[in-house]
């Protein structure tokens, strides 16, 4: 899989790329990332990528030529065509999520545009952009650090990129609710003991007791995601009647 970064500040993506989950995808070539400056494709000497906003406004915004042409000749460096993803990092786009990561990871390429400034000519967003994606409901300085968002999620999902892959299918909004609550040695720290339950050895009473707490601990802390999900009579039973479901 490739990723295409778009941006103004190159360097930002030298160490967070220089490590972990990302590094090892790259360096078993599962993963490549490619970073293009949009400077270099600027009509002008000085680098120009944003300008006022027409009717007037705080702020400037980043410019449609600059951002065509730096599309334009990466789908062409890459032999690219025009169903590649052209993904805006915006707060105003989609909020990211696991389904959207599943979604990116099925691709072969994807361009991601970081903005800067107030944002982008509207043009982009018409005529360029595929996709506007969001991290969260707060406006950070720039794309990058949303891009990297994407990426680490993406190379998580990427066949050979993390060590045991069993292990992404039990996280966190991968089976739709959050991930139960886990323990490692010693079983008895400072007089906190680990559930007996887990030291059993039984595996039907674990896979049930963590069931429950992943219900439990989604009841209280994202009750929405319980929307899409479909309970036993059981389970019901327990959220309606734990002490802990507050």
């Amino acid at each position: 899989m490739r990723f295409h970064l778009l941006t103004i500040f190159p360097g930002l993506f030298d160490s967070p790329f220089s490590e972990g989950v990302v590094k090892r995808a790259v360096n078993k070539g599962l993963m490549e990332i490619n970073v293009t400056d949009i400077r270099a494709f600027a009509y002008d000497k000085h680098g120009t990528v944003d300008d006022y906003v027409f009717g007037g406004g705080p702020g400037m915004l980043m410019k449609p030529e600059p951002l065509f042409e730096a599309v334009t000749a990466v789908k062409s460096n890459s032999r690219l065509d025009d169903s590649v993803p052209v993904v805006l990092m915006t707060p105003q786009g989609r909020r990211l999520n696991h389904n959207i990561v599943e979604q990116m990871s099925l691709n072969k390429d994807i361009i991601v545009i970081c903005g800067r400034y107030e944002g982008f000519d509207e043009r982009v967003r018409l005529h360029l952009a595929t996709e506007e994606i969001s991290v969260g409901d707060y406006v950070l300085g720039g794309g990058e650090i949303a891009a990297m968002l994407l990426v680490e999620a993406v190379s998580r999902l990427i066949p050979g990129a993390v060590g045991r892959e069993e292990s992404t299918r039990s996280d966190s909004f991968a089976t739709g609710i959050l991930q139960h609550p886990e323990y490692t040695r010693p079983a008895n720290y400072r007089g906190w003991k680990v559930p007996s339950v887990l030291l059993s050895g039984d595996h039907t009473k674990i896979a049930r007791w963590r069931r429950l707490e992943s219900l439990k601990r989604t009841f209280n802390r994202r009750p929405d995601l319980l929307d899409a999900v479909e309970l036993t009579e059981e389970e019901e039973h327990f959220l309606r009647n734990s002490p802990d479901c507050n």
